[in-house]
C-alpha cells in the first residue's frame, strides 16, 4: 500500500468482507455468546463501530494540525518501521480492548452498520486533506501502537476490521 487512496480501497474491501460475514446469520447466532467468549458477533460489529468513530475523530484533529502547519504532502502513505513491525507481531496476538471502546451490547447489527457508514462518509469528507496534507509530523497516541500518524490511523482502521473479521469467522464455527 504507497497511498492514501489505496487505503481508502483496501478498507473499503475490507468493510465488504465484514458485511459479507455477518450476512444470513440469525439474530441468535447474532447475539449469542459462545462458551469462552466476551463478546458476540454483534458485539464484535458494534466494537468496531465505536473504534471507527474514535478513529475519524483522531484523523480529523491530525488532518486539521497538517494543514495549520502547511505543510503539503503527496498522497503517499510512509508507515514507520515501528508500524509494520507492531502490526506483524499484533496479528495472532490477543489484545484486550480499552474499557472505553467496549460494546454495550445495547446496539443492534444494524445500528452499527449505520454508524460505520456515518464514520466511513465523514473519513470520505477528509479524503482530499489526507491526500493533499503532509501527515507526517503529527501523531496521536495508540495504546498498542504508541505515536502514529493520521496516514497509519487510517491503515490501522482496516487493519482492526480485518482483524475482527478473522474473529468473527472463528466465532461461526463455534455457533
Amino acid at each position: 500500500m504507497e497511498t492514501i487512496a489505496d487505503a481508502y480501497a483496501q478498507n473499503a474491501s475490507i468493510h465488504e468482507g465484514l458485511k459479507a460475514a455477518v450476512a444470513g446469520l440469525t439474530a441468535e447466532q447474532l447475539t449469542r455468546r459462545p462458551e469462552g467468549e466476551k463478546w458476540s458477533i454483534q458485539e464484535i460489529v458494534e466494537h468496531i463501530a465505536i473504534v471507527h468513530e474514535g478513529t475519524g475523530r483522531i484523523c480529523a484533529k491530525l488532518v486539521r494540525e497538517a494543514k495549520a502547519a502547511g505543510g503539503v504532502g503527496e498522497g503517499k502513505i510512509n508507515l514507520s518501521g515501528g508500524f509494520g513491525e507492531k502490526s506483524k507481531a499484533i496479528a495472532d496476538m490477543k489484545v484486550d480492548a480499552p474499557e472505553r471502546v467496549h460494546p454495550t451490547g445495547e446496539m443492534t447489527i444494524d445500528e452499527a452498520f449505520t454508524k460505520m457508514d456515518t464514520t466511513r462518509e465523514f473519513f470520505e469528507s477528509l479524503r482530499g486533506d489526507m491526500e493533499a496534507a503532509d501527515l507526517s509530523v503529527h501523531t496521536f497516541p495508540h495504546p498498542y501502537f504508541g505515536q502514529i500518524t493520521a496516514a497509519e490511523w487510517l491503515v490501522l482502521a482496516g487493519g482492526h476490521e480485518s482483524r475482527h473479521i478473522a474473529q468473527i469467522e472463528r466465532l461461526k464455527e463455534k455457533l
